[in-house]
């Protein structure tokens, strides 16, 4: 009997917003929420970017005047909704309009007779180059040498050109990550880390501490990395950059680059975690190849608490140079051929990604999503908040490829496994009327081929008409690593307020992308979270890494585990739940209020030698009641005398 995967925790941060208690999500429907809803989530995206404070009873604005929330907001919701989403690319990363590159160029001398230069005696080469020559005595005191070269020289000459990609689905601004803990020069992708993990660890209204003594810990997991590493300076990019730049590498920058440090991040200065830790990278699905790591792990029984992660900061130039030249990417030239606009005219780079439309590339986005999951059991004992359960996920790669980045048959495995597992669950019925699928829908002319196909031939195989397609990449761009988590993060929102997001982004369906059976959202739509069981999310990796999970709607996990435990030991726990629930609105007022609720603990509790005793049948660790079992199964006794 296996134990079911309950969400019980959802942090991250994106460009809709931070994403506990769904206001990344509602930023992206927020036309559709009502008047006070929308406001908190507007308080919410103020208080992220440092634009509103309470202090004392009172809201307060940037200059630290009193301000009525209703009326200051209305002020700045303007502001607020320009700061968020796919957006022009701003300067607070890079200046895209002064990209720095190094032109090679060749020196001669004009009439052929060579030529002299002087610079500081310390930047002196060494070896020196050849046809170099040094004028001034060797033991001359001057802090100038002066050269005399013969021969042609190269140079490496100092340039700065526009970027030709000017839009990404950038954190919105103002939010600076750096500042909530002491970054201590960490790669962007791991500030990233620390606030989302912080934010799915702090909206469980569970002081941790209360987990780590409830679970043994070898059955506490981490599952978290990206798919790119750390590439920007903190990280693999200033390491290989260093030299070229005349620059010395530091001791941090190799540690730091690696793929997995989120996962080492969030146990070394967050949890303090002691049991499985790793990330299974691959490419756009690493968030969903991660989270069927988890899932397998409390379904074995293995784990009784996992968190799930991925990070991506994917917005600098190198990385947009690379997709760029493999067209990848939405570019100036292509928005303008889409649009039929001139030079002079201004590009709506809202509109970037075009999902399932006529589009020209993808956007790329910044990203982190986490996720916190219980086995059933666990989950009802502490009173846990149920957001949702992972039903399976399933991966498979494309075979044979002519190009390692052209798709191939692995996406319709995985998707008509996800659909089959979730038909297990729901039914029939409940399939064809009250699920729909969140798309991988990266906006480029071979996804909207492609995978709206997949989701067609699938939809008509289980009887599915008019399957209901949405596409978040709209939004908030591509996260490479963390699009899936982005994905999910919607859905679960979708679960609690019953509303679809819409492709806004489009006015019609390319003739290429097939249709039949499918209904892609031009729209928001309103369905009520009775009518949403479960969705599909669907996830497609460049080098043929495929990936689609079944995820379930809280009022399906809810009566799953009445019919296992019963409905005595649901009403129990909806008495413990209360509590819960009342701890997580606390954080989330918090975080509205401005309040720091960053998880960062450097240089605590470490423990050494003296902290841990092991025994023959179990291993003890200084101040955590749960022992870990010795007592391990021969999984291969029928082979062993």
């Amino acid at each position: 009997m296996s134990r079911l995967p309950v969400i019980t925790g959802l942090g991250g941060i994106n460009a809709a917003g931070r994403s506990s208690s769904h206001h990344g999500y509602r930023r992206m429907i927020i036309a559709a929420l009502d008047e006070a809803q929308a406001l908190e989530t507007y308080a919410a995206l103020a208080a992220l970017t440092g634009q509103l404070k309470h202090k004392d009873g009172c809201w307060l604005d940037t200059n630290g005047n009193t301000v009525e929330l209703a009326t200051y907001i209305a002020a700045i919701k303007q502001d607020l909704n320009d700061a968020t989403l796919i957006r022009k690319l701003e300067n607070n990363l890079f200046d895209p309009n002064q990209i720095h590159f190094h032109r090679r160029a060749q020196l001669s001398s004009a009439n052929g007779g060579g030529f002299e230069f002087e610079l500081k005696r310390k930047q002196l080469p060494s070896p020196l180059p050849l046809g170099w020559k040094i004028i001034d005595s060797p033991d001359d005191s001057s802090s100038q040498v002066k050269i005399q070269i013969q021969d042609n020289f190269e140079v490496l000459v100092d340039c700065f050109r526009k970027i030709n990609v000017n839009c990404a689905g950038q954190l919105p601004t103002g939010f600076e990550p750096s500042k909530l803990y002491q970054a201590r020069n960490h790669p962007r992708a791991l500030q990233l880390t620390v606030y989302a993990a912080s934010d799915a660890i702090n909206s469980i209204g569970i002081n941790w501490e209360s987990v780590r003594q409830r679970v043994s810990p070898d059955q506490i997991g981490v599952y978290a990395g990206s798919a790119m590493g750390q590439l920007d300076y903190n990280g693999f990019g200033g390491m290989l950059q260093a030299r070229i730049l005349g620059k010395k590498v530091t001791s941090k920058q190799m540690p730091f680059g690696y793929a997995e440090m989120p996962a080492d991040f969030v146990n070394a200065y967050l949890l303090g975690n002691l049991g499985t830790n790793g990330s299974i990278v691959a490419a756009c699905a690493t968030f969903l190849y991660n989270l069927r790591q988890a899932v397998k792990d409390i379904q074995s029984g293995t784990h009784r608490v996992v968190v799930v992660g991925t990070t991506e900061a994917p917005i600098f130039p190198e990385a947009i140079d690379g997709f760029a030249t493999m067209n990848a990417l939405a570019d100036d030239e292509s928005l303008r051929r889409l649009d039929n606009l001139h030079e002079d005219q201004k590009i709506d780079y809202r509109r970037a990604c075009r999902p399932f439309a006529s589009n020209s590339g993808f956007t790329l986005g910044e990203a982190a999503q986490f996720v916190v999951l219980f086995d059933d059991e666990l989950a009802l004992d502490l009173g846990a908040n149920i957001l949702g359960g992972v039903n399976e996920v399933f991966i498979a790669a494309d075979g044979h490829k002519k190009s390692i980045t052209s798709p191939g048959l692995g996406n319709y495995i995985t998707m008509a496994k996800a659909v089959a597992a979730t038909k297990n669950i729901i039914g029939e019925q409940g399939l064809q009327q009250r699920s729909y699928v969140h798309s991988h829908g990266t906006g480029t002319p071979q996804n909207r081929i492609t995978e709206s196909h997949i989701l067609s031939q699938v939809a008509g195989t289980f009887g599915i008409e008019n399957w209901p397609v949405t596409a978040i990449k709209s939004y908030v761009g591509h996260s490479i690593a963390t699009s899936a988590g982005d994905q999910l993060a919607a859905a679960l929102g979708s679960f609690a307020h019953g509303i679809l997001p819409g492709i806004l982004t489009i006015d019609h369906i390319a003739d290429d992308a097939t249709t039949d059976h499918l209904e892609f959202l031009m729209s928001h739509k309103q369905l009520g979270i009775d009518n949403i069981d479960a969705t599909v999310i669907n996830s497609k990796g460049f080098g043929g890494n495929n990936a689609s999970a079944s995820i379930l709607a809280p009022h399906v996990v809810k009566a799953m585990l009445e019919k296992r435990h019963g409905a005595t030991a649901l009403k129990d726990y909806r008495t413990r739940n209360e509590k819960v629930e009342e701890q997580s609105r606390a954080y989330d007022k918090q975080s509205i209020a401005g309040i720091n609720n960053t998880i960062y603990k450097f240089d605590h509790n470490v423990l050494d030698s003296d902290a841990i005793e092991i025994n023959p049948d179990t291993i003890s660790i200084e101040d955590i009641t749960p022992t870990i079992s010795l007592d391990l199964k021969n999984s291969y006794a029928d082979m062993c005398d």
